[in-house]
């Protein structure tokens, strides 16, 4: 039977337009974000701006959509996601799993009103981002600051890049892979996590050191005797970000005359269009077009069981309880 202590778990993610109408909304409520859009006297020109992005670029994102059945799975994927967590959770505790995206719905001030519903005893929130930034975990919690106020005690799970179930999870899915691939030994394994402004990182963001460590992690446990390189995806505007773009990455391995690879999105919790156009459309176009003749894709964790058991064991710990988690694993 679950304990007696009843609690509440937000999980924060970034959120999609689930259909064509959704996308140029959509589009507006990223790029009016400060967190997204922030340049000196930004406050001024953001919402003019957002809104001038995301009419002009709405009609390629929704031909972008369309190829992957018209809308983000992102919403459906998360809900999973949420359902597991809340089944694994049961056991040691009353739980409930409430979904927050960040840019439409179920939007954060959805999150809060179903968090009203029903009574529990402290909340935690676990953002789906597993290595933390400012852009991802810190806008998400500025959005819930700006409109939650705390009546219990609340428990933020900051960052589990490192998390070993999580790590276990990844290599998993990648093997699940090069099981299903003859001789893949001989493959590139490239890792591809979203982009990020450099500006965020001179100012002391640590996502790209997470993402190193993730990526070493998953390294160091899989033990894989194939080549590897990291790289970025997502790019968004004229300012600099993390460098080299996947694009260039595979210009590069095409140019030294890498024929086979494997793209992993080493950042990605649930299958979305940086996964399923960006990558598998977009990417596999190019690499075949460069001469790659074998271009293959890691499905995002979605709803791995490791995935899930990393996410509950880092529940019960933020609220200190650690017995239980046997059950939690099996």
């Amino acid at each position: 039977m679950p304990g007696s202590k009843s609690i509440a778990v937000v999980l924060f993610q970034l959120g999609g337009p689930d259909s064509q109408e959704a996308v140029e909304p959509f589009l507006y409520n990223l790029f009016r974000d400060p967190d997204i859009i922030n340049f000196p006297g930004s406050f001024l020109a953001r919402k003019p701006l957002a809104k001038l992005i995301s009419v002009t670029r709405s009609k390629k994102v929704r031909l972008n959509y369309s190829a992957i059945g018209g809308g983000s799975p992102i919403r459906r994927l998360t809900a999973q996601q949420a359902a597991a967590l809340e089944k694994a959770l049961q056991p040691v505790v009353q739980a409930r799993c409430i979904v927050a995206m960040r840019y439409w719905h179920p939007s954060t001030e959805e999150a809060i009103v179903k968090l009203q519903s029903e009574p529990f005893d402290e909340l935690v929130l676990l953002p789906l981002y597993p290595q933390y930034s400012t852009a991802t975990t810190g806008s998400s919690l500025k959005e819930w600051n700006r409109l939650y106020k705390p009546m219990t005690p609340v428990h933020l799970i900051e960052r589990f890049y490192d998390h070993p179930d999580y790590i276990a999870a990844i290599t998993d899915r990648i093997n699940s892979v090069l099981r299903r691939i003859p001789n893949p030994d001989g493959l590139h394994l490239v890792f591809s996590a979203h982009g990020l402004p450099v500006v965020l990182v001179e100012k002391g963001d640590p996502y790209p050191k997470h993402i190193q460590q993730t990526v070493d992690l998953v390294r160091e446990l899989g033990a894989w005797p194939n080549p590897h390189t990291l790289c970025f995806q997502s790019k968004v505007g004229p300012q600099k970000w993390l460098e080299p773009s996947l694009t260039a990455t595979i210009e590069r391995l095409a140019n030294e005359r890498v024929k086979r690879m494997l793209v992993i999105p080493i950042a990605f919790l649930t299958d979305h269009i940086e996964t399923l156009h960006e990558i598998n459309i977009e990417a596999r176009r190019e690499a075949e077009h460069l001469g790659v003749t074998e271009f293959h894709m890691m499905p995002a964790l979605n709803d791995s069981p490791l995935l899930i058991r990393a996410m509950a064991d880092l529940v019960l710990r933020s609220v200190g309880i650690r017995a239980g988690l046997a059950s939690v694993a099996s």
